[in-house]
């Protein structure tokens, strides 16, 4: 990690989202155009395209309800931090990346989310660093509660401290375990929710989605969101040019498209955003 006046240096966020990704090979291809010498009316066309992509997410932040300070703080402590190196849960190794903050457009999206649902006991099912826990958290009353499932105690505790800090922070029960143990434990308890947000392993999200309706932690009437359901594009690429965790999206996306105990619709927000509701 690069060290600048005892300061660390921010990495730039590498595209992670379908229109992320098609802005950064659109750049590419408007430079290349300018190498190759293409005719100018391709040139404008591309550069046309590049813009009007390349526009739309700093619009969003711009005109997006602005995060808390408490919000603010987290995201800066998860960007400044070293995720160079790898995590161990005690089974696995695991590769953690600032990348995977929810971020403000859609820490504010969950947060509308909660106050249109009425919802005030919360389900995360991966927290990381806890930007969507707080955020959910901002909108629920006092006597409101989240619930959020880390299985990496040191993403855990960097959360917990943000939390601290914040007058929502108190709303938010961490627990340090994998996401199918704890899910279990809570079921085990007689525990239910009326929202649950998904975002931890992917090629785990089937088993996380049967537990919260076959093992009744999710309510009647209550709602799933799930984060990551368009992974970069993969979920509706070819087969052939799926990742592990492409193909596991895939899957779990017809599963629940296949459900009759639910109904749903997929957002194109950032990586992709699934609302689903148990009927």
């Amino acid at each position: 990690m690069t060290i600048t006046n005892d300061k660390p240096s921010q990495k730039t966020a590498r595209p992670v989202t379908p229109l992320g990704i098609l802005v950064q090979q659109l750049e590419q291809i408007v430079e290349q155009g300018k190498e190759e010498g293409i005719s100018s009316q391709l040139q404008s066309a591309i550069e046309s395209a590049y813009e009007l992509g390349a526009g739309l997410d700093p619009y969003l932040e711009q005109i997006t309800t602005q995060e808390s300070e408490a919000l603010a703080n987290l995201d800066r402590k998860t960007r400044e931090e070293d995720w160079s190196q790898s995590f161990s849960d005690g089974e696995t190794v695991r590769r953690l990346e600032q990348e995977m903050l929810s971020g403000h457009i859609e820490g504010q999206t969950l947060k509308m989310f909660v106050h249109m649902t009425g919802a005030k006991r919360i389900l995360e099912v991966g927290m990381f660093t806890g930007y969507s826990a707080l955020a959910m958290a901002e909108a629920l009353p006092e006597n409101g509660r989240v619930v959020a499932l880390e299985v990496d105690p040191y993403t855990a505790q960097l959360g917990r401290n943000c939390f601290d800090v914040s007058p929502h922070g108190q709303k938010i029960e961490i627990m340090v375990d994998s996401a199918i143990n704890s899910m279990k434990k809570l079921a085990a308890d007689g525990q239910t929710f009326q929202l649950a947000f998904l975002d931890a392993d992917k090629t785990e999200y089937k088993d996380y989605y049967r537990l919260l309706l076959d093992e009744g932690l999710l309510e009647d009437g209550g709602y799933i969101f799930v984060d990551n359901s368009l992974l970069q594009g993969q979920a509706y690429l070819p087969p052939e040019k799926r990742t592990l965790n492409g193909d596991a999206i895939a899957q779990f996306n017809q599963m629940v498209a296949d459900d009759p105990r639910v109904e749903q619709v997929l957002l194109p927000l950032r990586d992709g955003l699934t609302m689903i509701r148990k009927l």
